[in-house]
């Protein structure tokens, strides 16, 4: 069994506005304006164009941030609320 991956949707159907402490995400393809907060901009941004896996990520994030809890299970649950409305692409 593989794991699955993960890569952000295409840097220009996505238009990522920080608005103090929330972050206005909108989605060109479906015409949606998300209103989010941490961590989805920085899981946006560690994906980049890459396309990694949720542990990949995870090491990516705990790195860029310094997380001393980083949960695999929360982030697995963040991908796929991600990967639903069109953010994240699973592979």
């Amino acid at each position: 069994m593989t794991a699955n991956r993960y890569r952000a949707a295409d840097a220009a159907t996505l238009r990522i506005v920080p608005l103090d402490a929330l972050t206005l995400v909108f989605h060109r393809a479906s015409g949606i304006t998300h209103v989010v907060d941490s961590p989805v901009p920085e899981i946006l941004e560690a994906l980049g164009e890459e396309v990694l896996t949720a542990p990949d990520l995870l090491g990516r994030l705990t790195a860029r941030y310094e997380l001393g809890d980083a949960d695999p299970v929360a982030l697995a649950v963040r991908l796929d609320e991600l990967a639903a409305a069109g953010l994240v692409e699973r592979l």
